[in-house]
C-alpha cells in the first residue's frame, strides 16, 4: 500500500485544529507553537511532492480512490496533476507563514490558530478533489472559518464584511450546487472526470448554457469576477492581516481553479460560446480593477481592487483556451500558452498580493493607519521594511525579472493570438497597475520628506522578515527561471487543451 500522501495533508490541519482547540487556553504560546510545527507536516509532504511529481508521465498522481457513499455512488477521490500541485504548496506555504505571523494575536488565541488550521484542510480538500460531492463540502467548508476569523478578530465593521462575504459566497454556492445535481442526475456519477468525458448536456445547448452560468456564478463570486467583486473590498479591510492574506492568496483562487478544472473540460462548447462574454468579464475586471485601485487612499484598500484587476488577467487566459475549437498547432499553443499563465498568475498573485498584505499589517501595527496621505519619507527611516516593498510593489506591476511579468506575459501573448481586442483593450490595467503601484504605494509611502510622526518608527523584526523572505525569494526565483514553475503546469494544460 502506498503512503497516503494527500490524505495526511489535507486531514493533519483538521487533526491539530482539534489538537489546538484541547490545549489550556491560559497557555497562548503553547496553542501557537502547537498550531505551527503541526503546520510544517503538510507543507513538508507538500514540497516533497512538488519534487516527487513525475513531470514525464504527467496527469493525476498520488491518487486515491475509496468507496464513501456507496447508495449514491460518492467515492473519497482525490488526486493532483500539475495544476493542482502548485496550489497545494502555495496553500500549505501561506497558511505556515500566516501562523508565524500571527504570533502577535493575543485575543482568543485558541478559536483563532483552530481556525486557520481548519481553513488549511478546506482548501487542500477543493484543490484535491476529483469527486464533486467531495468537491462541494471542502468548497463549502471554507466559508465557516474565514467567517468567523473576519467576524471575531477583523476591523470595525467585521461583522457587516463577514456576513457579506458569507452571503456573496452562499448564493454562487446554492446555483452551483443545483447544477452538479443536474449533471449527476445525467451522468449518474460524482467523478468530475467522468462527467467531463461525458459531457453532460452536450444535445440540449439551453440546458447547457443554464447548468454553465449556474456554476459560473459560485465560481465568479469567489474569483471575484466584476460585477460580483463588491464583497472583497469590505472582507480585506476588516479581516485581520493573516486572513486577508489567505483571502488574496488562497480563497480567491478556488474560483480561478473550478473554472479550470471543472468549467472548461465539463461545458467545452458551451464556454467556447460564452468565450467573448467572460473574457469581455475579465477586461473590464482588469481595467476597472486599476482605476479604483488608482483612487484609493486606504492602503489595504488599494491592494483588495489589485486582486479584481490581477485576478482579471487569470480570467482573460481562461476565457482565451476557451474561446478556439477545432484549430491547428499555432492555435492550440496560443490556448496553452494562455492558460499557463493563466495558471501561474494564480501562482504569483499568491505569493505577491499575500505579500503585499503582510507588509500593510506590518505598518499598521507600528503606524495604526493606512492613510497613504499620512505617509511618506519612510525610505530611510525602515530600510528594511522599504527594501521588501520595492521588490514586492515591482513584482505586482509586472517588472521584467521578478515573478509577475512572465504570468501577464503568457496570458497576453496567448489572448493576442485568441482574443485581440480584448488583449490591447486589457493592456491598459498595465498601465494603470503601475501608475497606481508607483504613485500611491512607493511615492506616499517612501519618498519624500519624513513625517515627524513617524520619527521613532521601528523596522521590520526578525519574524517578520522571517515570514516574508520565502515570498521575495520566489518572486525573484521564478522570475529569473520560470521554468522550475511551468514545465510542472504546461503538461497539465497541454493535455487540458487537446482535450478541448
Amino acid at each position: 500500500m502506498t503512503f497516503p500522501i494527500l490524505s495526511v495533508m489535507l486531514f493533519t490541519p483538521l487533526a491539530g485544529s482539534v489538537v489546538v482547540l484541547c490545549l489550556p487556553k491560559n497557555k497562548p504560546a503553547l496553542i501557537k507553537w502547537v498550531a505551527l510545527i503541526l503546520s510544517f507536516i503538510p507543507l513538508s509532504l507538500a514540497a516533497w511532492m512538488w519534487f516527487s511529481y513525475d513531470r514525464a508521465q504527467g496527469g493525476m498522481q498520488f491518487r486515491e480512490l475509496h468507496p464513501w457513499i456507496q447508495a449514491i455512488g460518492v467515492n473519497y477521490h482525490l488526486a493532483v496533476d500539475g495544476i493542482s500541485v502548485p496550489m497545494v504548496c502555495l496553500t500549505a506555504l501561506l497558511t505556515t507563514l500566516s501562523l508565524f505571523y500571527s504570533f502577535i494575536i493575543s485575543e482568543r488565541p485558541k478559536e483563532y490558530f483552530a481556525f486557520f488550521l481548519l481553513l488549511e484542510t478546506a482548501m487542500m480538500g477543493v484543490f484535491m478533489s476529483l469527486d464533486f460531492f467531495l468537491f462541494y463540502i471542502f468548497w463549502e467548508l471554507s466559508l465557516v472559518p474565514m467567517y468567523f476569523l473576519i467576524g471575531i478578530w477583523g476591523g470595525p465593521r467585521r461583522e457587516y464584511a463577514a456576513i457579506k462575504f458569507f452571503l456573496y459566497t452562499l448564493v454562487g454556492s446554492v446555483a452551483m450546487l443545483l447544477a452538479i445535481i443536474a449533471m449527476y442526475l445525467t451522468t449518474h456519477t460524482w467523478d468530475i472526470q467522468q462527467i467531463a468525458a461525458a459531457r453532460p448536456f452536450a444535445g440540449n445547448p439551453a440546458l447547457a448554457a443554464i447548468a454553465f452560468w449556474a456554476v459560473f456564478l459560485g465560481f465568479a463570486i469567489k474569483v471575484p469576477v466584476f460585477p460580483f467583486h463588491t464583497w472583497l473590498p469590505d472582507a480585506h479591510v476588516e479581516a485581520p492581516t493573516a486572513g486577508s492574506v489567505i483571502l488574496a492568496g488562497i480563497l480567491l483562487k478556488l474560483g480561478a481553479y473550478g473554472m479550470i478544472r471543472i468549467l472548461l473540460p465539463i461545458f467545452p462548447d458551451t464556454f467556447r460560446t460564452f468565450a467573448p462574454h467572460v473574457a469581455t468579464l475579465a477586461t473590464i475586471s482588469i481595467v476597472y480593477g486599476a482605476l479604483v485601485a488608482m483612487a484609493q487612499w486606504d492602503l489595504k484598500k488599494l491592494i483588495a481592487y489589485s486582486s479584481v484587476n490581477h485576478m482579471g488577467y487569470v480570467m482573460l487566459g481562461v476565457a482565451a483556451a476557451a474561446a478556439v475549437g477545432a484549430g491547428d498547432e499555432a492555435v492550440r499553443n496560443s490556448q496553452a500558452i494562455a492558460l499557463n499563465g493563466a495558471v501561474l498568475q494564480m501562482w504569483n498573485h499568491g505569493i505577491i498580493t499575500g505579500a503585499l498584505f503582510f507588509l500593510v499589517g506590518v505598518i499598521y501595527e507600528r503606524a495604526h493607519t493606512r492613510d497613504l496621505k499620512a505617509f511618506g519619507g519612510l525610505g530611510a527611516k525602515v530600510p528594511v521594511y522599504a527594501g521588501i516593498l520595492t521588490v514586492t510593489t515591482f513584482a505586482s506591476l509586472g517588472l521584467p525579472g521578478l515573478a509577475g511579468f512572465i504570468s501577464e506575459f503568457l496570458v497576453f501573448r496567448g489572448a493576442f493570438a485568441l482574443l485581440r481586442p480584448f488583449a490591447i483593450i486589457s493592456s491598459l490595467g498595465i498601465v494603470v497597475s503601475a501608475a497606481y503601484l508607483l504613485w500611491k504605494v512607493i511615492q506616499q509611502v517612501l519618498l519624500g520628506p519624513l513625517n515627524e510622526r513617524w520619527a521613532k518608527l521601528t523596522d521590520m523584526n526578525a519574524r517578520e522578515v522571517i515570514t516574508l523572505a520565502p515570498l521575495v525569494v520566489f518572486m525573484l526565483l521564478f522570475g529569473l527561471y520560470p521554468a522550475a514553475i511551468l514545465d510542472l503546469i504546461n503538461q497539465a494544460t497541454t493535455a487540458l487543451v487537446a482535450a478541448l
